[in-house]
């Protein structure tokens, strides 16, 4: 049965949220009131009847989940909060501005977010994430609320977190869709066929209800049969009204992102005569958590074992993350990863040796994959460690960048980069990643070269906090770090060095071997090159580089399997921009390869180590 529902109280809730959020909206001077209005009465039933959550511990482990995936409807979710007495609903007048974390779209800078949303598409994948772990790891009662604007379910990714929710059967998940038929510029391609709404959700395996959006009681029992449906995830498709019970404005176009201006005080006088009770409610929001979450400890997690290989041995950066996956999950039960059907090329499929359950199989939808990802790692959860070919992530740069702004920890292991890949050509070869993963705030970057470097690599990486990218390679590489190396993040490593260099070559992956050879070849006519093995792109080893540019005479080369925008050799500008009498002379791909043996790759392309001996050469004329 549904739990007593005051119908009054909430429908009077639902008006009052209504009025704060133009009152806020109002005081920003921008903002989106009709949005907020069209999906009131679906925050009232879940804040005030529905949801299990602390007002005085938001993110309390056992509490259930809700992710705005409709970020542009922030102040509604803030006032919900407010009005449930997390703090003083005159906050609410900060909306936007500079020095409040009320900001336009929600961030965790506020404790009770778990995401940034805004970038539309992207909640249901998040939420999917949370679900899965609440079903899979923590085994919880907790329950998972995304809410969904019509305009954004137009993008792919939301239809990629559908496929991954209901296959995985993610009971435990409710999408609740605020169907208002109207997008910012015209009206969304269904509108309210709400019909055309309940069978595509129906074909991708969901409970799909269709129900009045602006009926209290009929979404707490929506709600109630979403709790109580097994094996499948539920779908509330709720029919609304943009601007609902706004006078002359609901239901109207041209609406989108304004604050009502002139009429805003027509329409507050308008909602307020429409409160029944327009004292206190005597609605309690929570309701009592089944504390059935364990706390777990996803700090300071080692290798169960060191590196154990011999100098000079070949193998793939690729494989040695396969390895360094499986140590991390026997030492850390939290620790799991994720791919697109790649894993048995990038060796993500390792980890299944240790338990087959700590892997996620996310199929080819790069953007929901990673999505998952940023949920699983929610509330400290997990630590997620998400590969695929490193090109493919470029498809999924929005919902890596908005992981930043999410705050998240995931790691991202990108294999077969550059024109080393050989045959399979430009479309399969990652020549962008670094670039790419740079722009990224805070993230940290990682390029190792060895199988010792690349475990150093991954447990580093599980123990940073922010968004790290570590780059691994196809071909087998020779092992020429000892195994007991030390690695450190912003650290490099000079791994040829002589008193008589005249040159400083960086190399990184397999470009960091062409330079040895190169400097094999030279020393034979007496020239003699330094060689630094950078480790982490992002942060730079500059005080090193800027040392040894120094100590050689200020010649520099740069040489990567990489586009020659944002890669290896413009980090290394960036850090010797100030110095005098540096001069880099940068070697990259420039322009779009073909297919072809690896080995005549780099030579076309310009990154071989004869190459690099012409490139010496030549600087030493400057």
């Amino acid at each position: 049965m549904v739990r007593d529902i005051n119908v009054e109280n909430l429908q009077d809730l639902a008006n009052r949220l209504r009025i704060q959020c133009i009152k806020a909206t109002e005081a920003s001077k921008s903002g989106h009131p009709t949005s907020c209005s069209s999906m009131a009465e679906i925050m009232s039933v879940l804040f005030f009847h529905t949801m299990r959550y602390k007002v005085s511990a938001p993110r309390d482990l056992s509490s259930d989940r809700f992710v705005l995936s409709k970020g542009h409807a922030a102040p509604i979710l803030y006032a919900a909060w407010a009005e449930a007495g997390l703090f003083p609903t005159s906050e609410l007048l900060n909306l936007r501005k500079l020095d409040s974390d009320l900001e336009g779209h929600p961030t965790p800078r506020l404790n009770f977010i778990d995401v940034g949303t805004g970038s539309l598409g992207q909640g249901l994948s998040v939420s999917a994430g949370m679900a899965y772990v609440g079903k899979n790891f923590d085994k919880a009662n907790y329950r998972v609320y995304c809410l969904i604007g019509d305009g954004e379910a137009a993008e792919g990714s939301i239809w990629e977190a559908l496929h991954f929710a209901s296959y995985y059967k993610l009971d435990n998940l409710c999408a609740i869709f605020d169907i208002n038929r109207l997008g910012q510029s015209e009206p969304t391609s269904l509108q309210h066929n709400m019909e055309v709404y309940r069978k595509r959700l129906e074909a991708f395996g969901f409970n799909a209800l269709v129900v009045d959006g602006h009926d209290v009681e009929e979404l707490a029992k929506a709600f109630h049969e979403a709790q109580n449906t097994k094996g499948r995830p539920t779908a509330i498709l709720a029919k609304t009204y943009k601007g609902k019970y706004f006078p002359t404005i609901e239901d109207q176009e041209n609406w989108h992102g304004k604050p009502l201006g002139n009429k805003a005080n027509e329409v507050i006088q308008h909602l307020t005569g429409m409160l029944k009770n327009p004292g206190p409610l005597g609605l309690h929001p929570q309701k009592p958590l089944v504390d059935d979450v364990s706390v777990v400890d996803v700090n300071n997690i080692k290798l169960a074992s060191p590196p154990n290989y011999k100098l000079g041995e070949q193998v793939a950066t690729r494989l040695a993350y396969g390895t360094a996956l499986v140590k991390l999950a026997k030492n850390n039960s939290r620790v799991i990863a994720l791919d697109g059907d790649t894993k048995n090329s990038t060796y993500a499929e390792k980890i299944k040796t240790v338990d087959p359950s700590r892997f996620i199989e996310g199929f080819i939808a790069e953007q929901n994959v990673v999505g998952v990802a940023i949920g699983a790692a929610c509330r400290d959860r997990t630590v997620a460690f998400v590969s695929a070919f490193a090109t493919f992530f470029t498809r999924a740069f929005d919902q890596i960048r908005m992981g930043a702004i999410s705050q998240t920890n995931v790691n991202f292991v990108g294999s077969h980069c550059g024109v080393s890949i050989g045959e399979d050509g430009p479309s399969q070869m990652g020549l962008e990643d670094i670039a790419m993963f740079r722009t990224i705030p805070g993230s940290t970057v990682f390029y190792p070269a060895d199988a010792v470097a690349t475990e150093r690599a991954i447990e580093l990486a599980a123990n940073t906090k922010g968004i790290c990218f570590i780059r691994t390679s196809r071909p087998a590489t020779a092992v020429i770090y000892k195994n007991e190396e030390p690695f450190v993040i912003g650290k490099g490593k000079v791994v040829k060095s002589s008193a008589k260099d005249q040159v400083l070559v960086i190399g990184a992956g397999v470009t960091l071997y062409e330079a040895l050879k190169a400097a094999d070849e030279l020393s034979k006519v007496g020239i003699n090159i330094r060689v630094i093995d950078p480790f982490t792109i992002k942060p730079l080893d500059a005080q090193l580089i800027v040392k040894n540019a120094k100590e050689v005479g200020g010649r520099v080369i740069t040489v990567e399997d990489h586009y020659a925008e944002g890669g290896l050799g413009e980090a290394v500008l960036s850090a010797v921009a100030l110095e005098r009498n540096v001069v880099v002379k940068k070697l990259a791909i420039p322009e779009v390869p073909r297919s072809g043996p690896p080995t005549a790759l780099l030579d076309k392309y310009g990154i071989s180590s004869n190459k690099i001996v012409a490139a010496v050469q030549e600087i030493l004329k400057l």
